[in-house]
């Protein structure tokens, strides 16, 4: 099929600092801003939600959800780094997978998933 979508290409918002937020990133996760950031194959979700959903903070428009392998592992390290971890045993799905959050320096919220299987 010719003339469709093949994937995220990529996700753009503003911050307030922009330079620290990107180092944030790369520490934390290893991501490079502004670059390219090669990922595995898998799973992505375009998930939409009503203007009163309280999935994450309503004062944020969007929350970021990164796919994860060793989510305790993961957890342990930004804990350790000082960054709270909020779990919570009813957002784990057997069919899906096991969830954790964060919020990077600008408050951001960051859903890790580690999908099921």
């Amino acid at each position: 099929m010719t003339g469709r979508i093949t994937g995220l290409g990529g996700l753009f918002f503003r911050a307030g600092d922009p330079e620290a937020l990107a180092a944030w990133y790369k520490t934390h996760f290893g991501i490079e801003t502004n670059g390219a950031w090669p990922q595995e194959a898998g799973v992505s979700v375009l998930g939409l939600f009503g203007k009163d959903s309280d999935y994450w903070p309503r004062e944020r428009g969007f929350m970021f959800n990164f796919r994860v392998e060793g989510l305790d592992a993961l957890a342990a390290r930004l804990e350790a780094a000082g960054i709270a971890v909020e779990r919570n045993p009813d957002w784990d799905m057997p069919e899906i997978g096991r969830f954790a959050r964060i919020h990077d320096p600008e408050g951001n919220p960051i859903e890790l998933w580690e999908p099921a299987g």
